[in-house]
C-alpha cells in the first residue's frame, strides 16, 4: 500500500464529513469563544492516541501473539461494518446526546480516533514496520485534512446542507466498504499462502 493510499484510507475511516453534525451538536452547549479551542484540543488528543497506536501497536500484537493475516481479516470486517453504518446510519446517532463541554469522549475517542482507525494504524505498522515514516506521514495528512474539515464545520454545514453532507458520507462509506473487502481478501490470501507453506 502506498503512502497516499494509506492516507486516503485513514481519512475515510475518520469520516470528518459524517462527524460534522455530531461535532456541531456536541459543541452547541459550549460557550462560543471556547468552541474552537475545545475542537483543537480534542483533535490533538486524537492525534496523540493514533500515533501511540502506530508506534506501540506492533508490540501489542506481538504481546497478544496475533499474526498480520488475522489482523488484516479482522480489520477488513471492522472497516466493512463501519462503512455499512456510514451508508445506513442509525436513526439516533452512535453516541447519543451529550451535555456540557466534551472532553476526550466522544469527540477525540471514538469520533476521530475510533477502534477502526486504531486497528488500521496498527495494521499499517505491522504490515511493513520498515515504513513507519510513510505511515506517520499518511496518518498526519489524514488527520490534517480531517482537522481542516471539522474546524470549518459550521461553514460547511451552512454551505453544503444536511442532504449533501449525508450523500458525501454515504459515498465515503461505499469507498470504505470496497477498501475493507480488499483488505479482507488480502488477509485471506496471505493466510492461505501461509497455511500452504506449513
Amino acid at each position: 500500500m502506498s503512502t497516499l493510499s494509506a492516507g486516503i484510507l485513514l481519512f475515510l475511516i475518520m469520516d470528518p464529513l459524517g462527524n460534522i453534525p455530531l461535532f456541531l451538536s456536541l459543541l452547541r452547549n459550549v460557550r462560543k469563544e471556547r468552541r474552537r479551542l475545545v475542537l483543537v484540543r480534542e483533535l490533538l488528543i486524537a492525534l496523540v492516541v493514533l500515533f501511540a497506536f502506530l508506534f506501540g501497536g506492533q508490540y501489542l500484537l506481538h504481546l497478544l501473539q496475533l499474526k498480520q493475516e488475522s489482523v488484516s481479516i479482522a480489520g477488513g470486517i471492522v472497516l466493512f461494518l463501519i462503512g455499512v453504518r456510514m451508508i445506513f446510519p442509525p436513526q439516533h446517532g452512535i453516541f447519543g446526546d451529550a451535555e456540557g463541554e466534551p472532553f476526550i469522549v466522544p469527540m477525540a475517542i471514538p469520533a476521530v480516533a475510533g477502534p477502526s482507525t486504531m486497528a488500521a494504524v496498527m495494521l499499517l505498522a505491522n504490515s511493513n514496520p520498515g515504513r513507519t515514516a510513510d505511515w506517520s506521514a499518511a496518518l498526519f495528512l489524514a488527520w490534517l485534512a480531517t482537522a481542516f474539515i471539522l474546524l470549518s464545520s459550521t461553514y460547511l454545514f451552512r454551505w453544503l446542507g444536511t442532504s449533501v453532507l449525508t450523500a458525501l458520507e454515504r459515498l465515503m462509506g461505499m469507498l470504505l466498504v470496497a477498501l475493507s473487502v480488499q483488505m479482507f481478501l488480502d488477509g485471506v490470501v496471505a493466510y492461505v499462502r501461509l497455511a500452504g507453506v506449513h
